[in-house]
């Protein structure tokens, strides 16, 4: 099977669901311009047209509303936001009116919209460019939530989100469109609200979100070859809805569980998962669910204080370590990941 990114997994998703189905259209902030949404949207101008992918205005509000008014007319419109802090200002029109649209008519109206924001840290973007906010989306019925995190989900949960009819909000971290995996060429669906087992292990399980998954993967890999530690790393991948059975299944087998989230840790999406762990499988923990996520308080611009306001890999092995009794191990010859190397793996 041929390999590609997942910024072209994306990319292809889009291309081959507007080929399917003429009522897919692309539109939002950047689109169509030289950038083209960090190379998610090449070539969708020159072979689809202006009415079909197009730019909008700086009306975060307004053209979320546009895309209500063209999915419940029979249009399937993929929104994308550059970055997901700004999806605030459209707050009104997706809890009050996309999430309920539906409800509201009683089921006679569908919504099948789709908005694609862009998450993700880099150098010096502080605390207006930082946030992800799924829990806050997924806490409103009516919207789903999926955050893929390998190129194979990028494709699949994005054609899975275009064809329901239902809005989905599609939170895609900016780092992991360099990731390069196996990837089909035909079309194909991943079922949203399933969790995907990235590694299988025995001793503990870590249940993460988006590039916390990256993170989760080399610090089960410096636990193994320092402690000879069997880790099983479980991506989430769908905030709402999200069928459980898995994570529970692996919580009772390693009886030890973090919880790494690409967010702010109070009232956030691991606090649920946390709290599904405890009422189903209390008895089959052998120590307290322990979270990770992002310090809570304003992200910092500063290179050293964004790097102790984020999750890493080093963290979730002192957790490790600290939830199994280990010794701290020495971790200065290790590698970490960093956006200057152009992120490729792991998967």
């Amino acid at each position: 099977m041929r390999k590609i990114s997942y910024c072209q997994a994306v990319n292809e998703a889009i291309s081959q669901e507007m080929d399917r189905d003429p009522s897919v259209f692309v539109y939002g902030i950047g689109v169509p311009d030289h950038k083209r949404v960090f190379g998610t949207t090449v070539g969708l101008l020159e072979r689809f047209g202006r009415d079909r992918c197009f730019d909008t205005p700086l009306s975060e509000d307004a053209m979320t509303g546009f895309g209500l008014g063209a999915a419940i007319n029979g249009a399937r419109p993929i929104h994308v936001h550059m970055r997901v802090d700004f999806m605030l200002l459209a707050m009104n029109q997706l809890a009050n009116m996309v999430a309920s649209y539906r409800y509201t008519s009683g089921g006679t109206l569908e919504v099948p919209l789709v908005i694609r924001a862009v998450v993700g840290r880099g150098w010096g973007q502080a605390f207006q460019h930082s946030k992800t906010m799924h829990s806050c989306f997924a806490h409103i019925p009516g919207l789903k939530v999926v955050m893929p995190t390998t190129p194979r989900d990028a494709k699949g949960l994005l054609i899975s989100a275009i064809r329901d009819d239902n809005p989905v909000i599609v939170i895609e971290h900016r780092w992991l469109y360099y990731a390069v995996d196996e990837v089909p060429e035909e079309d194909f669906c991943t079922p949203i609200g399933k969790p995907n087992v990235l590694l299988s292990g025995d001793d503990v399980t870590v249940v993460a979100t988006s590039w916390m998954n990256v993170e989760a993967i080399r610090a089960a890999q410096i636990v193994r070859k320092k402690h000879g530690v069997s880790v099983e790393v479980i991506d989430a991948r769908s905030v709402q809805p999200l069928d459980d059975a898995s994570i529970i299944d692996s919580v009772e087998k390693t009886g030890h569980c973090i919880l790494v989230d690409n967010d702010w840790i109070h009232c956030g999406f691991s606090a649920e998962i946390a709290a599904r762990i405890a009422e189903k499988s209390f008895g089959k923990l052998k120590s307290p669910v322990r979270r990770l996520g992002f310090e809570h308080t304003h992200c910092p611009c500063a290179r050293h204080l964004e790097n102790a306001f984020y999750p890493s890999a080093a963290r979730i092995v002192r957790a490790i370590e600290t939830k199994l009794s280990l010794q701290e191990t020495d971790l200065s010859g290790e590698n970490f990941y960093s956006y200057e190397q152009k992120f490729k793996g792991p998967f």
